[in-house]
């Protein structure tokens, strides 16, 4: 399964209704991850350009859109972000790879 960061800002109103009615997300989430096949890693309050940050591991890139699409389309999110990660080996075989890609950059001689 590949992880992904989900991270979202919260609507002016989602979150006035959150501070009066303070409440752990996490199940809610965890429950739409599993449903989608996926698992639920972490997930944390922020602060700065998001008020969530949420790492999940789904089995796809479609079924990971799905979950950032139904947050989005929920009304509660006025930004969701999603973001693939890949682990440090993944990482390095596609530095290796990169190296032997073959790819010139623009205006380099042939």
């Amino acid at each position: 399964m590949s992880s992904y960061l989900i991270q979202v800002a919260y609507s002016v109103e989602a979150l006035a209704r959150l501070i009066k009615n303070p409440q752990n997300r996490a199940e809610v989430v965890r429950k739409s991850v599993e449903k989608l096949g996926g698992k639920l890693s972490g997930l944390w309050l922020s602060f700065g350009d998001y008020d969530v940050a949420v790492i999940v591991e789904m089995p796809d890139n479609v079924k990971a859109a799905a979950l950032a699409m139904a947050v989005a389309a929920s009304g509660t999110a006025k930004s969701v972000k999603t973001t693939p990660l890949l682990s440090i080996q993944e990482g390095v075989s596609a530095l290796k790879k990169a190296a032997n890609s073959g790819y010139k950059p623009v205006g380099a001689k042939k």
